[in-house]
């Protein structure tokens, strides 16, 4: 698990820490997120405000981990005198921002030097990138897996969107919020064949 305070020297680095379901990344966001404050410093909490599932403004984990946090849509509103008051930015659900957002992440990277630590699903239920996953993997500095198993053993890298009964579903809107209870994640061999359990 990824968790150290990204202080680098002293180039800020744009950071895309994707994983599939269930993977821990919320938990990591707000472990890097309390490293930060434990040590003196200023990180700044954002997701979209379209992750609307644990409340509005809160972000927070499967294991009961959760923090108040901003919206990235007011964050790049904000002059740079006021996101230089932070030492860190961490979005969650960064696969929900847009292309222009990503850039403006660029900007507090670049001429701001502020890292920005991304952290998302990579693809959706249909094996496509979300339009935030995409511009963050054309454009960070830094990209890294956070790893979780499927029930076989083996990594699992392909998010699976299920119904009631257990059916694997293949087609619909590519955002439907869930949980655990309408998510999994399974290595590609069980994703192709829509096998959720042994």
């Amino acid at each position: 698990m990824i968790t150290q305070p990204l202080l680098e020297g002293k180039m800020a680095k744009l950071y895309f820490r994707h994983g599939a379901m269930g993977s821990s990344k919320t938990a990591n966001a707000l472990m890097v997120e309390y490293n930060y404050f434990e040590r003196g410093k200023k990180a700044l909490l954002l997701k979209p405000r379209l992750d609307s599932r644990d409340g509005v403004c809160v972000i927070k984990s499967r294991m009961g981990l959760e923090k108040e946090c901003e919206f990235v849509e007011d964050f790049v509103k904000m002059s740079d005198a006021d996101i230089s008051r932070y030492d860190c930015v961490i979005i969650d659900e960064a696969q929900f921002c847009t292309k222009e957002e990503v850039s403006f992440f660029i900007h507090v990277v670049d001429d701001l030097s502020i890292p920005v630590i991304c952290y998302g699903l990579r693809t959706d239920f249909r094996r496509e990138l979300f339009e935030g996953s995409m511009w963050l993997l054309a454009w960070a500095d830094v990209i890294e897996e956070i790893k979780t198993v499927c029930w076989c053993g083996q990594g699992a890298t392909c998010n699976v969107r299920f119904s009631e009964d257990g059916t694997v579903i293949r087609t619909g809107e590519q955002v439907v919020l869930g949980g655990n209870d309408s998510y999994t994640a399974l290595c590609r061999k069980h994703y192709k064949e829509g096998k959720l359990y042994e």
